[in-house]
């Protein structure tokens, strides 16, 4: 069969530019370094040595998995207005850009109402391939793990459900080229560790817990979970930070079952939804008679998670009083319920969160010092979902499994133009936001049909679509023209530059003078923001004089 034109890669390679003065290689704003194939080989060679050949396969598999998966979200925004085949090609081209090997499509068939997707892919000169040859020789097995990885992350978010690319013929195995065969992870026969989508050792036992696992592939996500991982075998307290909606509950239980404490309680406490009189009977019980129906003794929250972990979310909603105890816990493993003079002695590991900055608080006065430092031992920040895009095919999949079992109904999947206007999507409400979306969907879609932008934005709810781009009333992702209030707003700052007899310098000063408010202090990120380097920005901040 033929194989498949593919398009031309100016619009990737003009996204690289190199300075060699500084020692910098960027991907737009994204810092690279080029890795020569002798020291992919030693790295390699040391990752099998040192962990094993299926812990290092993993590890790369992983590697490739989240790479492919952000390059997806990145596709749909480079070729916004192209065909299917056109804008897929920017995984198989992004591939050969980084220097692993040259793809050829042979064929690519898909579906997104139905499910549907089959392609076979024909992969020449693969590095991996050749990094297995010259140190290992000829292997019984595939040996291109980063290369089936990225394969699988990005047709899985492009195509919005898990998308396994296996190797049916690899150059490590003495082939002539690298044959990846794709579809749906529903449709192998039979898969190992390494392909299945949800990592094993993350997953609990109970199908309940099953379902409060969120899945995630993105290097914020990573991020987080090689935190918990990092205090997996002690009692250290965690602060959970980040917007509401980002999932720090669900971090917080991920930590409990990586810890010591599994097989114990994990009780949790959301300190916003107490009322203020009650949240010391919450947190600590009441004794018999304490008050006017006290009539029993009552445990509190502290009682209940005896030798497993308490999570207080909202912990900045606790009144001074009840911070005082609360440190008084953390310190002494000790307290009095309400109304006794009895010293209750407890075990707990304590989690925390907060949606607001706890340091802010503190200098305000609103938040005890000390209660602070206690419980920032490990602060752990989750970032928003806008921020880890390449998380929302797996976030999508999972929720819609998840209530299509609950409510008892069939859900094909999800269409194309709901596959784009999800992972356009600016998420304010963040993750909590996409799980409502998606539940709201499962009910209204008829059985057996695909979710489609109709169940996912209701009468005047539309999808919040990034900056600079747009969604067609085909569903398709376009680049947004510039006009509107753009422009009125444009025409407006040109008005008052020629009013004031300023010109492109003016324009330029009030941009970098305005870039680290617009990115909330972090110079860091207003330098990306710019395209600039942080000692770059810093320099002409101090050339304007800010």
């Amino acid at each position: 069969m033929a194989m498949k034109q593919l398009p031309g890669y100016a619009d990737l390679t003009k996204r690289l530019r190199f300075s060699p003065e500084q020692g910098r290689i960027w991907r737009d704003s994204e810092r690279c370094v080029l890795l020569s194939q002798s020291a992919l080989t030693t790295l390699r060679s040391q990752l099998v040595v040192q962990l094993g050949l299926a812990r290092a396969r993993r590890l790369f598999w992983d590697m490739g998995f989240a790479e492919g998966a952000r390059c997806a979200v990145e596709a749909k925004e480079l070729r916004p207005d192209r065909g299917f085949l056109e804008a897929f090609a920017v995984g198989p081209q992004a591939h050969a850009l980084t220097g692993f090997g040259w793809t050829e499509i042979e064929t690519l068939d898909s579906d997104s109402a139905s499910g549907h997707f089959h392609g076979s892919f024909v992969v020449h000169d693969s590095i991996e391939a050749a990094v297995h040859l010259a140190t290992d020789g000829v292997s019984a097995d595939s040996v291109c793990w980063l290369q089936t990885g990225f394969a699988s992350g990005f047709a899985s978010s492009f195509a919005g459900q898990p998308i396994v690319m296996r190797e049916i013929e690899c150059q490590g195995m003495g082939d002539g080229a690298c044959l990846l065969h794709a579809k749906p992870e529903a449709e192998w026969p039979e898969l190992d560790d390494v392909e299945k989508s949800v990592p094993p050792q993350m997953l609990a036992n109970s199908q309940a817990d099953r379902h409060e696992f969120v899945p995630g592939v993105s290097a914020g996500y990573h991020a987080v979970r090689n935190m918990i991982e990092r205090a997996a075998g002690t009692d250290a307290s965690l602060l959970f930070l980040g917007e509401t909606g980002v999932g720090k509950e669900v971090f917080a239980k991920m930590a409990h079952r990586a810890s010591l404490r599994k097989d114990a309680p994990f009780v949790a406490l959301n300190c916003a939804a107490i009322p203020e009189g009650l949240i010391e009977a919450e947190l600590f019980g009441v004794a018999k008679g304490a008050y006017t129906g006290a009539v029993a003794s009552r445990p509190g929250r502290f009682e209940l998670a005896h030798g497993g972990t308490l999570f207080l979310d909202e912990i900045s909603m606790l009144s001074p009083l009840a911070q005082s105890k609360v440190l008084r816990v953390i310190q002494e493993g000790e307290f009095e319920r309400v109304g006794d003079t009895r010293t209750t002695r407890v075990d707990v590991r304590l989690l925390a969160a907060s949606n607001i900055d706890l340091e802010t608080a503190m200098e305000a006065g609103h938040f005890r010092a000390d209660l602070f430092f206690r419980l920032a031992t490990l602060p752990i920040q989750v970032p928003p979902l806008r921020q880890r895009r390449e998380d929302i095919p797996g976030l999508m999949e999972h929720f819609r499994a998840k209530y299509a079992q609950r409510h008892r109904r069939k859900v094909a999947g999800f269409t194309a133009r709901s596959i784009n206007a999800l992972l356009m999507h600016e998420y304010p409400g963040n993750v909590r936001e996409l799980e409502r979306m998606v539940e709201r969907a499962v009910l209204l879609v008829n059985d057996g049909e695909a979710i489609d932008l109709r169940h996912l934005f209701l009468g005047s709810d539309r999808a919040c679509i990034r900056v600079g781009l747009a969604l067609t009333n085909d569903g398709r992702v376009s680049g947004a023209e510039v006009g509107g209030e753009k422009a009125q707003s444009i025409g407006h700052l040109l008005g008052l530059l020629r009013q004031n007899g300023e010109g492109l310098k003016a324009v330029e000063s009030m941009i970098i003078k305005a870039a680290p408010e617009a990115a909330r202090g972090n110079v860091a990120q207003a330098a990306r923001d710019l395209g600039l380097t942080r000692r770059q920005l810093a320099s002409r901040l101090e050339k304007i004089g800010r």
